[in-house]
């Protein structure tokens, strides 16, 4: 059974429940994995640096521009384009906009963490990136979806190896994430 008809069958609740469990395996995961990837734990925690003027120029623009992005894109192409299966719109049409923001951050957090604060610090910009995008294999068979995760991707990506600063990523992430998730919420 495809990934989007396990999605329908599933309640709200549940679909929250499952969503929530693997952003905290991500989490553990990366807690864990920084523990062996790097000789000292401050070395992981000196990519969080709350840097004000940084956060805004390479994680809030970022943001704001790639959903600039996605929506010429869901205006420029039909909808059967951009369709994940129905996954994204099970997930936030039904969320209150604070449940929307909690998601959103909990994704954003786990996946920079893992990807950027972990892998990509570890193995390069390149092999994270292209990892990230493939976690998202449900829009292998959607080409503009996919171009757009990929995009996603490496743009974030570089806004880490410019800052090296993983609340920049996290912003930008959870920008994308929530306004998208805002949109769907209260499409007609």
């Amino acid at each position: 059974m495809k990934q989007s008809e396990l999605i329908k069958h599933m309640s709200d609740f549940e679909l929250k429940k499952q969503l929530i469990i693997s952003q905290v395996i991500l989490l553990v995961l990366s807690m864990l994995l920084s523990l062996f990837m790097f000789d000292q734990m401050s070395q992981w925690f000196s990519y969080f640096n709350l840097d004000s003027k940084e956060i805004v120029y390479y994680g809030i623009i970022p943001g704001l521009t790639i959903v600039v992005l996605d929506f010429l894109l869901i205006y420029i192409f039909p909808k059967r384009y951009y369709d994940d299966g129905g996954i994204n719109v099970k997930l936030f049409k039904n969320r209150t906009v604070g449940d929307i923001c909690f998601i959103t951050l909990i994704v954003a957090l786990s996946e920079e963490l893992l990807f950027r604060g972990v892998i990509q610090t570890s193995f390069g910009y390149i092999i994270a990136s292209t990892i990230f995008a493939l976690v998202h294999i449900r829009y292998l068979t959607k080409p503009v979806l996919l171009i757009s995760v990929i995009f996603v991707s490496f743009y974030i990506g570089y806004m880490f190896e410019i800052t090296e600063n993983l609340y920049c990523t996290i912003v930008s992430h959870f920008i994308v994430d929530f306004l998208l998730g805002l949109v769907i919420r209260f499409q007609k």
